[in-house]
Parts: C-alpha cells; structure tokens; sequence
C-alpha cells in the first residue's frame, strides 16, 4: 500500500527532509539554512563552527568502544539548484518546497525537490541526533554553493578537520560506488550587440523551444537528450537560409549543469514572409520529434506574434556571430573513457543564453576527467569566440578526482553492502562533478567514497528520490559506521 507524506516523515531522514525543504536555499542564498545547522548542533549540545563561506562543520564524539577509531567526515552540500516549471508561481528566495508523494517517489510541486543534495543533509542530521547508534568520532562536512562554483568546498580550510576518511553522501543511484569524478569548469562567452533599427515593416515574433527533459549536464549528458539552445540555434540558422529577419533577442536555460529545456528568440519579420517561416518551424518540429523520438519526443517549436517592445534589433553583423556560436559551439559527449566502459570523458553543455542591453552571453560547463582534455575544449570555445570577436571568460575551475587503487574505505563499503544485498556493488567513475576532486586537491592523503539512494531527475522540476531507497541507504549508512570497529586496518 502506497504510504502518505505523514507516513513517510515519521522515518527521521525524511522528517529532517522536510525541516530543511521549509529553508530556501538556492545556491548563493544559504544564510538561513547555516544558521538552521548550527541552531540544530546547538539544540543537540554538538560543536559546531561555520566560515566565511558559511560552510558549517557539525563534530560528535564517537560511540562507547569506538574511541580508538579514526574520525570520520561524512559530506554533503546544503545548496539546491532552483528549477521550476513555466507558468509556476513559486519564489525560490521565500517560499517553502511543497512535497509530495506519489506510489513510492517523492516529489516537489512544479520545481525541483533538493533531494540533491538535501537528502545528504538530512542522513547527517539524523545520525548526528540519534543517540544509540554505534560509530567512531564523525565530522559532519556540510557545504555551499555546490550546484553553482564548488565556491564553499573551494573556500574550506581542512586543517580545521582531524578525519583522513571521507564518505560523500551525493550519488544518485543506489548500489554504484563512486571512486572518482571529473573535473569542470564554467566558460561564459560574451559576445558585445551592435544595435540597429527594425525594419518598419516587419512583425515581432516569438520562436520558442520547449517540452524537453533537461537533465544533470553532467550525469546524464550521454543520454542524448535535445538541447534547448542548440535546437533554437538550428532553428534560427535554417530560417536564415530561407527568409530575411531581424533577430531582437535570444535567451534559453537556467543553470549552466542543466541541460536546458527552454529556450527562445524575439526576431522581426516581414508580412510576406510569415507563412512561410511558420512552415519551416513546422518541418523543424516534425524533424526535431524524429531525431529526440527515444529521449525527447515531446520537443515542441513554436513561432507567435509577440508585442514587440523595442525597435531596435541586432546588426546583421551580431546575428551572424550569434548564430555561429549557436550552430559551433560544442555540446555533449566529447571523449570516452578508455579505462571505465561506458564513463563519458569529457563533455560540455551549453546550459545558457542570455541578452542584456549590451551583451549576449553564451554559457558553457566543461567536464573532464582528464585535466588536459578540459583545457582542450575550453581552447575551443577560446578560438570560436576569437572568431565571431568575442571573449571568453572562465571561472568556478575544479579539479578531478582521482581513482585510488590501495582505499580501504572502499573495501569497507563493499563488504558491507556484500553482506547487506548478498551481491556486490558497482566501483565506478562520475561524470559529474563532486567536492571530493576539490577536497583530494586539498589533502592528497584522503581516502573517500561517494553513494547515495536512487535520485531521478536532478536538476529539473521533475526530480524525484526513491523512499524505499532512502532507508535502504540509511541502514547502509548505519551499518558502514558500525563496521569500522571491525576493520583491523582502522585500528590504531
């Protein structure tokens, strides 16, 4: 029988869910949610210490016979990404997610739910206020501005931590152990607008792209999901081959590490032309439907008369750079691992586009596990806006986690669900990038591991978490801490 949401919150990791989905806390916005942390250690008579960054560190002393033990960081990041649907009303620097379950799922209403990572969150939470449960000294690692620049993992000083263990509480799928990421980084173009006049005879028309699914850019760029901005790009560029416009302004995706569902253009055409570019839309939409029919049948191109605001359009000069940085731009899958069948290598997703009265900015996220591959690709996009008299500008650079063959943590993590599910584990890579490349950087001697419960959606209104794999992760949890005592190569 399918249980309500009051049924549901009675399990402590979803009741402390729910406190902190009542916290808004997009990445950048995490104030209320630090001070709820450190209100929630004092509450429990826990140490506890925030920085600058507003990272906050939780400390519990160990279990009685456990004292002996290294100390162990559990990790997560307090952040969300804000994603929700068009037409929601919802503010994500007040209102509260509004949760809800269906059959065995939980979800938010219209936006995304936090579960990444708020169900790490709430893991920690629960382990640091149960007061019977067996496991060495812990070090609860809570973090920000995760989903946005890794800034609060950048900022954090480890010294301040005595644990050289580290078990990431931010997967996405259950039973696939994560023993290395890739690393990433943010390049802007930012192309400068020449602006003309619109031609007096034409009409404002609104060509939007939508009904995608989006998806993590990382974790799931291999799925071949249609890019919004990409598809507009083709889109403008076959109209160009078919009638004169005026483009007015382009804008597409929230986030650069969401594949974007959504995008847009306002371009001016002229009354004998209407017919037919509603025609080529027309074929476009038939052949984007053919080419996403497994991942994206429901993409939708649409053109409408829009009021048209402002007379003033793009040069031909600027529509001809934005339409080859939308048509050149590199996007998904670049490399594939050799090592790790199946691991994408490298990638990159146009996740935004946006207009100013200046500037046209073109958003990229770049991922590699190889160093070398990232700044191949970022070179790229270097020469690319070179070409169309842009700059490139990157920032948010974090380093790749690295596969360490000797980690007895990881044995660890595989005995325990061995026992627990009599099979074991996927060892595995991300393609995704996690803190622990930032935190490897920062204290070479780390061993760490990454899990969590099945996660579907990430980054989209429709993100939702498996209950059942909840508590299934919980008793893992549980069970990894128990099993420390038993782990020679842990005693002291």
């Amino acid at each position: 029988m399918a249980k309500t949401l009051q049924e549901v919150l009675q399990h402590p990791v979803f009741h402390y869910f729910a406190e902190i989905s009542k916290i808004p806390r997009g990445s950048g916005n995490e104030q209320a949610i630090s001070t709820y942390l450190l209100d929630f250690a004092a509450q429990h008579g826990l140490d506890a210490t925030r920085d600058e960054a507003l990272n906050v560190v939780i400390r519990k002393p160990a279990s009685a016979g456990y004292e002996a033990l290294p100390t162990i960081i559990l990790q997560g990041h307090m952040d969300m990404v804000c994603e929700k649907n068009q037409g929601t009303v919802h503010n994500f620097l007040t209102d509260p997610i509004q949760l809800r379950v269906v059959d065995n799922m939980l979800y938010a209403t219209e936006t995304t739910l936090g579960a990444d990572n708020g169900i790490a969150v709430a893991y920690m939470l629960a382990l640091l206020a149960d007061t019977t449960l067996m496991h060495p000294a812990l070090e609860a690692l809570i973090t920000t501005e995760e989903e946005s620049s890794m800034g609060g993992a950048m900022h954090f000083d480890f010294n301040q931590l005595k644990g050289s263990i580290l078990l990431n509480i931010d997967s996405e799928e259950e039973g696939r152990l994560l023993v290395s990421c890739a690393g990433g980084v943010t390049a802007r173009q930012r192309l400068e607008i020449e602006w003309a006049d619109a031609d007096d005879q034409s009409t404002a028309f609104r060509l939007s792209v939508h009904g995608l699914q989006g998806g993590h850019s990382g974790a799931e760029i291999h799925k071949g999901r249609g890019n919004a901005n990409k598809l507009l790009g083709r889109v403008l560029h076959g109209l160009q081959q078919v009638i004169p416009y005026q483009l007015q302004h382009v804008q597409g995706g929230m986030k650069t590490n969401a594949i974007p569902r959504e995008a847009e253009a306002i371009l001016y055409i002229k009354k004998e032309e209407i017919e037919k570019a509603k025609q080529l839309v027309g074929d476009l939409q038939e052949r984007f439907v053919t080419e996403l029919r497994a991942s994206d049948p429901e993409v939708c191109v649409k053109l409408t008369e829009a009021q048209g605001k402002e007379k003033r359009v793009f040069s031909t000069q600027t529509c001809e750079h934005v339409l080859a940085s939308l048509m050149l731009t590199p996007n998904g899958a670049q490399s594939i691992s050799q090592e790790i069948e199946g691991l994408v290598e490298s990638s990159t997703n146009l996740g935004v586009i946006r207009t100013d009265d200046t500037y046209i900015y073109l958003e990229n996220e770049v991922r590699s596990s190889v160093a070398s591959l990232k700044g191949a690709i970022v070179k790229q996009l270097e020469m690319l806006a070179s070409l169309t008299g842009s700059e490139l500008i990157t920032d948010s650079d974090y380093p790749e986690w690295a596969y360490r063959p000797d980690s007895v943590i990881r044995e660890i993590c595989e005995q325990v669900y061995g026992k627990m599910n009599g099979q074991k584990p996927e060892i595995t890579a991300v393609h995704a990038g996690l803190e622990c490349g930032v935190f490897a950087e920062k204290n070479p001697n780390l061993d760490m591991i990454s899990f969590g419960p099945n996660i579907y959606g990430a980054h989209t209104p429709q993100e939702h978490v498996e209950i059942d794999s909840v508590t299934r992760i919980w008793e893992y949890l549980v069970e990894i801490l128990a099993a420390m005592k038993e782990a020679e190569r842990f005693a002291s």
